[in-house]
């Protein structure tokens, strides 16, 4: 029990990495003072460039993905798996090394629901690419594509654990795009270049 506790909070610390910041100062930017303020690789891209951007996105994915992936690995409980996952996401959003102000956590949930389900998240990814590529709204792919992912995972007979820890961290991922909800409501959200 202590060990799946200690795995736990090494999650969480694992998670409070902020590598949009890190891979930022590369470039001399902090993300959090540029565009949206967000850590997220989105904003890194805006600010620091695509190459960074792209890096923030495969980091911030890794650090949801290798917790969930390695729980499974050392065969611990369900509840341990999930939970892992859960304080990885914790850890983005909420870091406590930026005083508990972090990302939206999009990019560190398809890590964690990647080592959950892999046939569900791809599934989600296809929702995803089809909307950006649609409308150019990242925002508006990451709302759709989270609130469709419980019901993705329930459609492939996922168990119930997974299902309301997962559903638990769509909630914190659409209640963190309310002001994204509210630009795009405006129509002054910003698009996507391609």
């Amino acid at each position: 029990m202590v060990k799946n506790i200690v795995f736990i909070a090494v999650s969480y610390l694992l998670g409070s990495v902020p590598f949009g910041v890190i891979l930022s100062k590369f470039k001399g930017v902090d993300p959090r003072k540029t565009g949206s303020g967000n850590i997220g690789a989105t904003n890194v891209m805006r600010s620091a460039g695509k190459i960074y951007g792209v890096l923030t996105l495969l980091c911030d994915t890794l650090k949801g993905f290798v917790p969930v992936y390695l729980a499974k690995y050392m065969e611990l409980p369900e509840i341990f798996v999930i939970s892992a996952g859960l304080a990885s996401f914790i850890g983005h959003v909420f870091p406590f090394v930026l005083k508990f102000k972090g990302g939206k956590g999009v990019a560190t949930a398809f890590g964690v629901f990647l080592g959950l389900n892999f046939v569900a998240t791809l599934l989600s990814l296809f929702i995803f690419i089809v909307i950006v590529g649609i409308w150019r709204y990242v925002s508006l792919g990451s709302i759709i594509t989270s609130f469709s992912f419980p019901f993705i995972l329930y459609l492939v007979g996922e168990s119930n654990k997974t299902i309301v820890i997962s559903t638990i961290i769509v909630a914190l991922i659409i209640l963190r795009h309310k002001n994204n909800l509210q630009r795009l409501i405006q129509g002054t959200e910003h698009r996507l270049q391609f």
